[in-house]
């Protein structure tokens, strides 16, 4: 099993997605994730690289994802644990079954969907994330209006089976999204 560097994940994310939303999704979710693997004592850059990567097949082929991207992991070599992560983030869409059993898998439920809440809600208060509450990111996440199209119960599922409680869960997203505030 091969693990490409963040520099070659990088060239495949900039080969596969031209959306400036979907690339800092993927910048934003790949923060979190090796954010949250240095709290846990995980391999970050396989943290940080799953993220990255998740939805690197979303654009061109949104009706498939993740299926693309998973022969590609595949093709590539890549680590089982990064394959299995990327596909239970698509558990219960597009057919895909394979339910999150792992802390990375519970991690990427739980920090993909919740960045697209951190994006909107800093499009209409554009602060830097240092400024952001708790109270505020959570208030918008009960508002099923706001960010509409964002799944609200795999953020909820990802958080519950890491064990951690929407608040700190929250709290710990604004200090990994920090480092993107520059």
């Amino acid at each position: 099993m091969t693990l490409p560097n963040r520099t070659e994940a990088e060239k495949i994310l900039q080969e596969h997605v031209s959306d400036e939303y979907q690339l800092l999704h993927a910048r934003m979710v790949a923060t979190a994730m090796g954010g949250y693997a240095s709290l846990l004592g995980e391999d970050v850059d396989l943290w940080y690289i799953t993220g990255l990567l998740h939805d690197v097949d979303f654009e061109q082929h949104p009706d498939l994802h993740p299926g693309p991207s998973l022969l590609w992991f595949k093709e590539w070599n890549y680590p089982d644990e990064l394959i299995n992560a990327v596909e239970a983030h698509a558990y219960g869409y597009n057919n895909f079954k394979r339910k999150p059993e792992t802390k990375l898998d519970a991690t990427i439920l739980a920090c993909d969907e919740i960045s697209g809440i951190f994006y909107a809600y800093k499009q209409i208060n554009p602060i830097p994330y240092t400024d952001m509450k708790v109270s505020s990111i959570k208030k918008r996440l009960k508002e099923k209006a706001f960010a509409a199209k964002i799944d609200r119960d795999t953020i909820y599922l990802g958080v519950e089976k890491l064990g951690l409680d929407l608040d700190t869960h929250i709290e710990n997203l604004i200090h990994f999204f920090s480092s993107l505030d520059t």
